[in-house]
């Protein structure tokens, strides 16, 4: 099993690879910068939660990432929906589901302790 501070990077160059892919249009470019800067910073902001200094810091943090994730989730759902990107998003709107799952699991488990 992939560690999750790796998979948030690979995440991150997914991400990075697609906006590189889309086309020139007004309306893909800007729906491509908030992808990118929402699905770029879930792995940064994990990197920060994972050096927390305190429960409730690591809490906060690990949030921030699942806001993120969140909101990746919306903007990969516009691309597909509103410009009808030819790429194929499905395997990438999967990884989001299943990293935001984690997510949602590593917070309630750290919330129990």
């Amino acid at each position: 099993m992939v560690d999750l501070k790796l998979r948030t990077k690979q995440y991150s160059l997914r991400i990075i690879q697609l906006y590189s892919t889309l086309p020139n249009s007004v309306i893909a470019q800007i729906i491509g910068k908030q992808l990118l800067r929402s699905g770029t910073s879930v792995g940064a902001n994990y990197r920060e939660a994972i050096r927390a200094r305190s429960n409730a810091e690591f809490i906060s943090k690990a949030n921030i990432s699942l806001q993120e994730l969140d909101e990746t989730a919306y903007w990969l759902e516009l691309l597909r929906d509103g410009t009808k990107q030819n790429a194929d998003l499905g395997p990438l709107m999967k990884e989001t589901d299943e990293i935001t799952a984690i997510f949602v699991t590593m917070i309630k488990n750290a919330k129990a302790k």
